[in-house]
């Protein structure tokens, strides 16, 4: 890999959690002098959101109300990516453990993905029109999101060695249990109504059970090359 070399285009990531999806993108992007869209961040405020409504995420009709009136700014510099929720940076309480049980039901109601799809295609956008590239990962960006991005991967790992590196990234000791809610959180993901996830039909699969992050950032890299996504900027040609 060769710091310094430009992204032009989209890179899509999808995948479940615990499959090293948010690290290496974002090193990606970082590598690439891309920007870098992590879609999942924007779910996770919504749930905030919610929470702070002291409505029940299980209520689609009151969370859709509720995420209605939230705006939501997410940064796409991967050395910060600060996310706002009405102004306030929640880029640290969107990880707790709250947050993490309310985001899957909040994230399953159509109208809460139909809103911050089309914010997601907005910012996409902007980049793309400006002759930049970006790296967006989450659970439906190659198949609902973009689904003509030119590069598009689904990451994978086994359920124990998801569950080990939630644990370690975590601090906690139960891997049991985090296993369980990572199996729960793959149930409802990949069974929802709308934008279920799924591997989209053309995208590349790659298991990370047996890869550390520097050998997936590889692969990545390797792939946007291979896509013709990359502009080697030190020889000035593609």
């Amino acid at each position: 890999m060769r710091q310094g070399d430009g992204l032009r285009g989209i890179v899509a990531v999808d995948g479940p959690a615990g499959t090293g999806k948010s690290t290496v993108t974002r090193r990606l992007a970082a590598l690439l002098g891309a920007r870098y869209l992590d879609t999942g961040a924007m779910y996770r405020a919504a749930a905030l959101g919610v929470l702070r409504a002291g409505v029940d995420p299980a209520e689609p009709t009151a969370v859709s109300e509720v995420v209605a009136r939230r705006h939501i700014e997410v940064g796409t510099d991967p050395a910060t990516s600060r996310v706002l929720l009405d102004g306030e940076d929640v880029s640290r309480e969107i990880r707790g453990p709250a947050v993490t049980t309310a985001v899957s039901p909040v994230s399953a109601v159509s109208p809460v993905r139909e809103l911050l799809v089309a914010q997601q295609r907005r910012i996409i956008s902007d980049v793309t029109a400006a002759g930049g590239g970006i790296v967006v990962e989450g659970r439906d960006i190659g198949t609902v999101v973009v689904p003509d991005a030119p590069l598009k991967v689904f990451l994978t790992a086994t359920a124990a060695q998801r569950a080990a590196r939630r644990a370690a990234q975590d601090g906690v000791d139960d891997v049991a249990e985090v296993r369980r809610a990572v199996e729960r959180r793959d149930r409802s993901d990949s069974t929802r109504a709308t934008s279920p996830m799924r591997a989209a039909a053309d995208a590349v699969e790659l298991d990370t059970t047996a890869l550390d992050a520097d050998a997936v950032l590889s692969r990545l890299h390797e792939l946007a090359i291979a896509r013709g996504l990359v502009v080697l900027v030190a020889r000035g040609r593609t």
